[in-house]
């Protein structure tokens, strides 16, 4: 007899301990600061996360012991359906644990066969067509038990809005943090944070909406976004959706990756020119108004090509060779959606780069670009900017091999491709700084000097 496991309610609550026990520690700390306890503080970070890797490691471990072990055996001809054979010119077929695979080149389009396969084994298997780098292609059977295991998966409405809740605080904190204003000291003050927040909050709100809103149109299942508080720096790591299906092709993979970078650079790009407009212009040598606080040092202007565009196309002439910015909090936020917008466009894995990369390019060499651009954000940590080692770490742990399409043959048609090239190119004017050729007409600094 099947039964359904349930996570026990006090690992649960363990869960969310984890996640409240740096935010109970900094605030418990003298002054309520990390000066001072800085060492300690990541200590009791990492140890949340090791204790939650932990207990979904516990899960996977449960799962695999309950699932029977079977080696990969040969299936003859008569073993193979029918409808198989019609479609596909098997040369090799296979099974194990209950997962049957098919090799050869198919006999018909991809579309069509996905069609006939689906018609054929709906409610017993969920068929998947891939490339296979020996024989053409393979078709995939995959009990049908595996999707209604993850579709069964209740969705918690109240960790959804804890976790929004919990990262409204945290960047409402930081906000306030970066302008100097200890909000455990002067409670009152919240409204200071509140630009920073409410802008940043919008724009990731946004970019998973986008997300969620594309993958309901092409029926696939998701949950609402998980946003992730910090009670450090930024206040967030972001947010994420989990598809609980899997896309049915190329298009639906590429119109989901693609729609969250769009919407939320539309909320991105107003903020920063809004924000730009309260910014203030610093002349070469002049002090800081926050006396240095955080992240409201003087921002250079010529580190992003993109960013270099739109404060010209604001300040106009106040901004001058050598000149730098020191950025509002509602600039700041739209300059962090511009770096958190590049950071998801990067081609590596699980981010939305990467699936767009797989969609338009095809699973080999959506792999190979996802190394070369791994090794590079690596590479551009050590020797650029040290600053990207942090999220180059975030990237390499979160990245990793998702879920292919069913059918991961049919390309994208030409006009999603050319969105496609149009996107890696916003991502390339983000990331670029001011060339040598552009600084002295656009009259602003630029870093390589």
């Amino acid at each position: 007899m099947d039964t359904m496991r349930t996570t026990p309610r006090w690992l649960n609550l363990l869960f969310i301990l984890c996640l409240l026990m740096p935010v109970f520690f900094l605030l418990t700390m003298p002054g309520g600061t990390m000066m001072g306890g800085i060492f300690w503080f990541w200590m009791i970070l990492l140890l949340c996360f090791w204790m939650m890797g932990s207990m979904t490691a516990t899960d996977r471990e449960a799962d695999d012991g309950e699932r029977p072990r079977h080696k990969i055996r040969m299936l003859s001809t008569e073993e193979q359906p029918s409808i198989i054979r019609r479609v596909m010119d098997v040369r090799l077929a296979t099974e194990n644990h209950g997962v049957s695979v098919f090799r050869g080149p198919l006999l018909e389009p991809a579309d069509q066969a996905l069609n006939d396969l689906q018609k054929e084994f709906e409610g017993r298997n969920i068929p998947l067509i891939q490339e296979d780098d020996e024989l053409g292609n393979s078709i995939i059977l995959m009990p049908q038990s595996v999707e209604q295991a993850v579709l069964g998966k209740p969705t918690r409405p109240w960790i959804h809005w804890l976790l929004f809740g919990l990262t409204f605080l945290t960047t409402t904190w930081a906000g306030a943090m970066h302008q100097g204003v200890n909000l455990v000291q002067e409670p009152g003050s919240l409204v200071v944070g509140l630009p920073y927040s409410i802008g940043l909050m919008l724009i990731l709100g946004v970019h998973e909406l986008g997300h969620y809103f594309m993958a309901k149109r092409h029926g696939i299942n998701v949950t609402p976004p998980f946003f992730i508080p910090v009670p450090f720096a930024l206040g967030t790591f972001g947010a994420f959706i989990q598809m609980k299906s899997p896309t049915k092709d190329r298009r639906s993979l590429f119109d989901v990756a693609v729609a969250g970078p769009i919407a939320g650079l539309v909320i991105a790009i107003p903020a920063l020119l809004i924000g730009l407009q309260s910014s203030q212009v610093l002349s070469p040598g002049a002090a800081v108004a926050d006396g240095g606080h955080s992240f409201m040092h003087g921002t250079s202007v010529g580190s992003s090509l993109l960013f270099a565009m739109l404060s010209k196309a604001v300040l106009g002439g106040e901004l001058q060779y050598g000149y730098m910015l020191q950025l509002s909090p509602l600039a700041f936020a739209g300059w962090l959606g511009l770096l958190v917008t590049a950071l998801n466009l990067l081609p590596v894995g699980q981010l939305d780069g990467g699936h767009m990369a797989r969609a338009m390019f095809g699973r080999r060499i959506g792999e190979t670009i996802s190394s070369v651009a791994m090794w590079s954000l690596f590479l551009l940590a050590i020797f650029v900017w040290p600053g990207l080692m942090l999220w180059a770490i975030i990237v390499y742990f979160i990245a990793g091999r998702g879920t292919p399409p069913l059918n991961d043959i049919t390309p994208i048609s030409n006009g999603r491709r050319w969105v496609g090239y149009a996107t890696f190119l916003i991502l390339a004017m983000i990331l670029i700084p001011l060339p040598h050729a552009f600084w002295q007409a656009a009259e602003i600094y630029c870093p390589y000097l």
